[in-house]
């Protein structure tokens, strides 16, 4: 996983990250019916390219590069794995 979606996200759910991924890895996106069901938005570690466009995006600094997660928020590495693991 090139990057991981992480607290700031809670609540806020921007989607300029899902606007500019190249890849359509970052979901769920605002058009689709679960949406509302997630308190925040995940990236996909399988399809992510690591381009660093989505965190450019992101107005509430919530992606960051696997690496260099900090540890209050290493937690959100499963977290964004396992929302594509339902599929």
């Amino acid at each position: 996983m090139a990057y991981v979606i992480s607290e700031p996200c809670i609540g806020t759910k921007d989607s300029s990250c899902v606007e500019v991924c190249p890849v359509d890895c970052i979901h769920p996106t605002p058009d689709e019916a679960d949406f509302d069901q997630h308190e925040q938005l995940y990236i996909d570690p399988e399809e992510c390219i690591d381009c660093d466009v989505c965190v450019e995006a992101c107005p509430v600094d919530a992606i960051t590069p696997l690496e260099q997660i900090p540890p209050e928020w290493e937690k959100y590495i499963a977290i964004n794995a396992k929302y594509y693991e339902r599929a």
